[in-house]
């Protein structure tokens, strides 16, 4: 049998140039069968909306508030997902800490940071491996290949359904509490 380890607040290991505001809890490294991130996320930072077709994701905000979405809408629409609404008209919820997000494999999801603050999230991915995609991304940021975005995220299971990006009222913030360049999502 393995041993288990704790870490210490902050622990972790960083993942991006300076402070891109990922920490890696547990993943493939440690032969864990999910990975566990501590993400800090800027004000008006925007994910875009997206799916995952082999994994499922845990969200839980832990300081701050997310705009958070996680449902088929009617209809896809490549325009604002937070004007997406299902079937069953469930819309777009605004979650402060404590809030809890759960994404099932296929299922459209998006979160922004509607600001003024940073929000800080804790998030789980099963299977394990999703750091990989962070370690590159951190790579592609370090390097300027952000052309290239859209073929490392389709490389790690990502199909991006609305643009990645930041929201208009915080143009120009995107990040930098969490040391992300401007312009880069």
């Amino acid at each position: 049998m393995a041993d288990g380890f704790v870490l210490p607040p902050g622990g972790g290991e960083q993942v991006g140039p300076g402070r891109m505001g990922i920490t890696i809890k547990v993943g493939t490294r440690d032969g864990a069968a999910v990975s566990m991130f501590e993400t800090v996320i800027g004000p008006g930072f925007d994910v875009g909306a997206h799916v995952h077709r082999g994994a499922e994701e845990l969200f839980f905000v832990l300081e701050g508030e997310l705009d958070l979405l996680a449902f088929e809408p009617r209809v896809r629409t490549s325009g604002d997902w937070q004007d997406w609404e299902s079937a069953g008209g469930r819309k777009v919820v605004r979650g402060g800490p404590g809030s809890f997000m759960y994404v099932p494999r296929g299922c459209p999801h998006a979160f922004s940071n509607p600001g003024p603050g940073v929000a800080r999230v804790l998030f789980q991915v099963t299977p394990a491996g999703h750091e990989r995609y962070f370690h590159q991304l951190a790579d592609y940021m370090r390097s300027g290949r952000l052309h290239a975005l859209a073929e490392l995220r389709s490389r790690h299971d990502i199909e991006q359904l609305t643009a990645p990006g930041r929201r208009p009222a915080f143009d120009g913030l995107i990040g930098r509490a969490a040391g992300i360049q401007e312009g880069h999502p």
